[in-house]
């Protein structure tokens, strides 16, 4: 079975975990602030925090906005329930938009008509790779939260993905663009926001008491994720090649392929494509070994029993996910390949 995806790791990872066991020192300390200034200075803002989880990272950017019971964040249905844990942490009051068919991001329109008086914040995730539209979101003069969890290395009208909003959070979970195994982090050119957060993720020895978090990342994890930014470049290029093999192999099938926006770099975190019968398409794939999946679980609006999500209703029953990461050999990408167009030739998936 070809797994939907896995981490791409080398001996170069390995020794840099390494070293760190060997020093003695494996919570957050140098390795942790090296991670923190290279990827602020790599994105384009003035400063960053490590975290445990990406999760975490959310948490801390609505705190830090001053987010608290009572306050409406707005964030899209076709995303994980991550965003949606972290704005039930801080008791505010998550309000559900809709998204683009054709980018599975944000849609803007939509977003505008669901700002009222008590809307403190909207978090806008860059689905699978491709940047949301930023000047229009920004347009609308609430705080910007980025979820560039899918989305590093990418780029929105030349800057990247992680420089537009008020904050953003990134995630270093095992299958992400980089690994840590867990792991986030949240960058900002806010140095005021970026200080309450630095404060809020560590409590102890502390001046004052009040509520703060047990949210550091380790030196272990961050010598990780320090080795494999390293290699980002090559890993987005690699994505990009297998993206670009795709889209010519599949062009003959039953599929809508990704959406390509000419003003953003599309990093191809996830290969989604639309196929009006997607669960026994991925069913019939799963049975001849390649392990396709639906991109998002289930859309926040279905947990949360609300309608009037038509797009997200529509992309959810039809999105496959297929699989693309930098670890996928020939042999799979071939396989791969065969046995999509196979099954597009001989079944209705009906």
């Amino acid at each position: 079975m070809i797994p939907h995806s896995r981490p791409t790791l080398d001996q170069t990872d390995y020794e840099a975990v390494l070293d760190v066991l060997k020093s003695g020192h494996i919570v957050q300390g140098a390795c942790v602030g090296q991670l923190e200034q290279t990827m602020a200075a790599m994105i384009g803002v003035r400063g960053g925090v490590a975290v445990s989880s990406g999760t975490a990272a959310l948490h801390l950017a609505l705190l830090s906005l001053g987010i608290q019971k009572g306050d409406e964040v707005i964030l899209p249905s076709f995303v994980c329930s991550a965003p949606l844990h972290a704005i039930s942490y801080t008791g505010a009051v998550p309000v559900i938009a809709d998204i683009d068919r054709l980018t599975f991001n944000i849609d803007p329109r939509d977003l505008s008509a669901r700002i009222t008086p008590k809307t403190k914040a909207v978090i806008v995730p860059h689905m699978f790779g491709m940047a949301a539209d930023m000047d229009e979101i920004r347009s609308f003069g609430i705080p910007v939260i980025e979820d560039c969890a899918h989305s590093l290395g990418s780029r929105y009208k030349g800057a990247f993905t992680g420089s537009f909003g008020d904050l953003a959070m990134f995630s270093f979970y095992a299958t992400k663009i980089i690994a840590t195994g867990e792991g986030g982090m949240v960058l900002s050119s806010n140095e005021t926001l970026i200080e309450c957060i630095r404060d809020l993720r560590d409590y102890d020895e502390k001046e004052a008491l009040k509520i703060r978090y047990n949210y550091k990342l380790t030196d272990i994890e961050a010598s990780l994720g320090f080795s494999q930014l390293k290699k980002l470049s090559s890993f987005i290029e690699i994505r990009q090649k297998i993206a670009s093999l795709y889209n010519r192999e599949f062009q003959a099938s039953p599929f809508r392929l990704p959406f390509i926006s000419p003003d953003r770099d599309h990093v191809y975190y996830r290969y989604v494509a639309i196929h009006d019968r997607a669960a026994d398409f991925i069913e019939k794939m799963t049975q001849a070994g390649v392990s396709c999946r639906r991109p998002v679980f289930k859309p926040l609006h279905r947990y949360l029993n609300l309608p009037d999500h038509k797009n997200t209703e529509w992309v959810w029953e039809r999105a496959v996910s297929i699989p693309i990461y930098p670890s996928l050999t020939e042999d799979e990408i071939s396989k791969i390949i065969d046995v999509v167009k196979f099954i597009a030739r001989n079944y209705h998936c009906s």
